[in-house]
């Protein structure tokens, strides 16, 4: 979702003048640069958190401990326990 930000606050006066010559009162969308993008959870670190978990779940499953007490230990459910065991822990195939 994209917030809203008032152009007074975040832009030059000479950039906000040069605007208001083609729009006042309206929103308007800035799209971004085309620089390339951090993939998902890269920038905050989530990835490497769910890489992590996913191992630690995948060997607690090795060692001998059911799917059902993995679930309940990582408040997941059984099914996604199954998906990251078969998966091998690989986050890009989590959705």
């Amino acid at each position: 979702m994209l917030k809203y930000k008032n152009a007074k606050t975040i832009l030059p006066e000479c950039l906000l003048r040069e605007l208001q010559q083609y729009v006042r009162g309206e929103m308007i969308y800035v799209p971004g640069d085309d620089s390339p993008r951090a993939g998902w959870g890269e920038a905050n670190g989530t990835r490497e958190k769910y890489i992590i978990r996913n191992n630690e779940i995948i060997r607690l499953y090795k060692s001998g401990v059911s799917k059902e007490d993995i679930a309940d230990r990582y408040h997941l459910s059984e099914y996604s326990i199954k998906k990251i065991i078969q998966n091998r822990g690989d986050v890009s195939k989590l959705k």
